[in-house]
């Protein structure tokens, strides 16, 4: 009998969607977000943006959006070198990861999360990994989600649940969730909505470019994040116009 969920929340498509899952299901809902040092930190403006959006536009939703935290992170910049900590071009390195991947990233977010998640009685960890459109980041993984959510109920004697609504879904129907999510969230037009919200307000690009409006967001449209979202609008706005002909 889950009541109660902190999402990690980076103010991202992914993060976004995963917010407005767990709003549809939990009675109080809070969010957590880490300054690591990421090239694109502008998401970390971006997410209270997408915040004050979700509070404005779906306000039954409001009334379970509790508390938000962000936590410095810097010691994960200091040790890696990675295209999102570095003023470095995009590549693949030679273990077949991009050189995106910032190695522990996701094992210390799930593990402070939870430590958060301890300290203020939530029982359910939201997280937007996915393993089906992703680029093959080996803590974004089932398996790994899964291990996790042992080792942190076991080392803090708490049975945590960690829900991953994202895992086995492609970008397309990332956007197709959300339109869902919006829709039955009580609020008239609620699926354009929260589709519109996510357009104009989460922020994806890895180069964190907020000047170039695209038909999918805000981003260079040609990092690896963007070509993702590009992508997935693409493969959701084509479904809609089959659907309409």
């Amino acid at each position: 009998m889950h009541t109660s969920a902190l999402v990690l929340f980076s103010g991202g498509q992914d993060s976004t969607t995963c917010l407005a899952y767990a709003l549809e299901r939990y009675e109080r809902v809070e969010t957590i977000a880490f300054d690591y040092r990421q090239r694109h930190n502008v998401e970390l403006t971006a997410r209270l943006n997408v915040l004050r959006e979700i509070k404005a536009r779906f306000p039954q939703w409001a009334t379970k959006l509790g508390e938000d935290h962000l936590l410095d992170l810097a010691v994960l910049g200091e040790v890696s070198e990675t295209s999102l900590t570095r003023d470095t071009a995009f590549k693949m390195e030679a273990n077949g990861l991009p050189n995106t991947f910032v190695p522990g990233r996701n094992l210390l977010f799930m593990t402070l999360a939870a430590a958060l998640a301890y300290r203020r009685g939530l029982q359910v960890i939201v997280t937007g990994v996915c393993e089906t459109d992703f680029s093959g980041y080996p803590d974004c993984r089932d398996d790994t989600m899964k291990a996790l959510q042992l080792a942190l109920s076991l080392g803090m004697d708490q049975r945590f649940l960690i829900e991953t609504p994202l895992m086995w879904i492609d970008k397309a129907q990332t956007w197709e969730l959300a339109h869902a999510l919006g829709e039955r969230s009580g609020e008239p037009g609620g699926g354009n909505a929260l589709v519109d919200l996510v357009v104009e307000h989460t922020h994806t690009c890895y180069l964190g470019d907020r000047a170039h409006r695209q038909a999918w967001g805000y981003g260079c449209g040609t990092c690896p994040a963007c070509e993702l979202r590009a992508k997935g609008y693409a493969g959701f706005t084509d479904k809609l116009k089959r659907a309409a002909a």
